[in-house]
């Protein structure tokens, strides 16, 4: 048979310790041994035992009667059947909850955060602009200000709890007595009755009102960002904090423009002959046009960097990306006979060894280069 141990041993609490001091005791050791928490085999086992050596010395009877007999003067209480027949624990997270739970009460509680998506303009990523958009959300009574109760009545302080939100109630277990925290059902836990709700909102607090918001979308935002407004969520219950909205931002695509980084790419298209003896271009940018110098020889796939031209960069407008163009050359579909004439005589002179034709990895290769 194995020896019980000493009950003050198990709890590692002096024999004169006070009822506060077994409680903390008890608290450290069932945090620590209780199966939820503790998954080692031996921990159930002793997490009994725990429990066991608390409901014997926090009742100053049974406490007492252990002190004079040991564990022979309480093996006919509850202890003394300890919790064999509570194999799975089953029942007991309520009652370990309600000595370990906090109140019960209810309060102001913060209200639901609301989500919004927006969608912009390329243009309007780039350089910014503010939204309105109509927001369906609760919102205090405009009658009652949130009090629940008609105006010029008061709410009044529940008879059941007494205003606390809670009730009590002591329950005699196998294992010991408990007393047990729960939420009023008189007052839902608020510790209020409502005896005059307010007409517009029932006793509610809150009512559904549609709102225009207004939100700064900031230069050089990108696709799928994130903007949190605080404290424009619906608002709580009990008058408690208003949630946040969260507006999500898509940009639309532009059909001359893409965005990479803060970078801006474009494509324009020159024939064989500008290519070949170079020219002037007027190029798009997402500030207008401008001019660039494309000079003789320039191949397919070729990219030009215009400095301080592309995206701005999210709180710092300042700083940009650059514009990046990616030329092309066009190769003609149809030719007249005098045009057929003139590309018969240039492609006889151009069979020669060498006639400077550039290759430096390909169009993609060179579009990579220039991202990098």
């Amino acid at each position: 048979m194995t020896q019980q141990r000493d009950y003050y041993e198990v709890l590692g609490v002096p024999r004169n310790a006070s009822p506060e001091d077994l409680k903390k005791a008890f608290r450290q050791q069932a945090l620590k041994f209780h199966p939820d928490r503790n998954k080692d085999p031996e921990a159930s086992e002793q997490f009994k035992e725990v429990n066991a050596a608390y409901q014997i010395l926090s009742d100053p009877e049974r406490r007492r009667a252990y002190d004079r007999f040991g564990h022979a003067g309480v093996s006919n209480g509850a202890a003394g059947r300890g919790f064999d027949d509570f194999q799975n624990f089953g029942g007991f997270g309520d009652i370990f909850d309600a000595f370990f739970g906090g109140s019960s009460r209810r309060g102001p509680s913060r209200g639901n955060d609301l989500e919004y998506e927006v969608t912009v303009s390329f243009t309007e990523s780039a350089f910014g602009i503010e939204k309105e958009f109509d927001v369906d959300r609760q919102e205090s009574c405009s009658r009652c200000e949130g009090s629940r109760a008609e105006p010029g009545t008061q709410p009044a302080t529940c008879a059941t709890c007494g205003g606390s939100g809670e009730v009590r109630r002591v329950q005699r277990m196998v294992f010991g007595q408990f007393q047990q925290v729960a939420q009023c059902s008189t007052c839902a836990g608020t510790g209020q009755t409502i005896e005059t709700p307010c007409t517009n909102c029932r006793g509610r607090g809150t009512e559904r009102r549609t709102r225009k918001i207004a939100v700064e979308i900031p230069a050089g935002i990108d696709d799928g960002s994130r903007i949190v407004m605080r404290g424009q969520g619906e608002k709580g219950a009990m008058n408690g904090p208003a949630g946040d909205l969260y507006v999500y931002v898509r940009v639309e695509p532009h059909e001359l423009f893409e965005r990479h980084g803060n970078d801006v790419l474009a494509e324009v298209s020159v024939n064989i002959a500008q290519a070949a003896l170079g020219t002037v271009l007027t190029v798009p940018t997402i500030d207008g046009e401008q001019e660039l110098k494309v000079p003789a020889g320039t191949q397919t796939g070729k990219v030009f960097r215009i400095r301080n031209a592309g995206i701005p960069h999210v709180g710092n407008s300042a700083r940009r990306g650059d514009q990046l163009v990616a030329v092309r050359v066009a190769t003609p579909r149809k030719l007249s006979d005098r045009q057929r004439e003139l590309f018969e005589e240039l492609a006889e002179s151009l069979r020669t060894p060498d006639i400077g034709v550039e290759d430096d990895g390909g169009i993609f290769g060179r579009i990579k280069d220039a991202f990098s």
